[in-house]
């Protein structure tokens, strides 16, 4: 069965009784509100009367509001693909010794891809 998916894009501020009643029925109250309506004559019309305040698409089947708001979200801008694991070596955390290292300490190591306590990477 096919949808129509409404999306309210438009505030029905200032405009008349009528429309704001049409909005109603359809079951738009906010702005960025999403319903689904079976692709029918009556909802046909209901939408041709506030064609400037919705966005239409047909779609295959409903989401649900959590759907919706998760596809509103914008990217989080990273991955996690693996998290390194935790190490210790004789009783002390790998993060001291770097710290050691980088004090001069331990003079002509290089270190590269150290894994610190809290489980990312550091490369010095």
């Amino acid at each position: 069965m096919s949808y129509f998916r409404i999306t309210l894009h438009r505030s029905a501020i200032g405009l008349p009784q009528r429309t704001r009643d049409v909005l109603s029925a359809l079951g738009l109250h906010k702005r960025s509100q999403t319903v689904y309506h079976p692709v029918e004559p009556q909802f046909a019309g209901m939408i041709m009367k506030v064609k400037e305040l919705v966005k239409v698409a047909e779609v295959d089947k409903k989401l649900t509001k959590w759907e919706v708001k998760a596809e509103r979200r914008p990217d989080s801008g990273f991955y996690l693909e693996k998290m390194a694991p935790r190490m210790e070596d004789e009783g002390q955390k790998v993060g001291s010794r770097v710290l050691a290292r980088l004090r001069g300490e331990e003079e002509g190591v290089v270190v590269e891809g150290v894994v610190r306590e809290g489980g990312g990477k550091v490369r010095i």
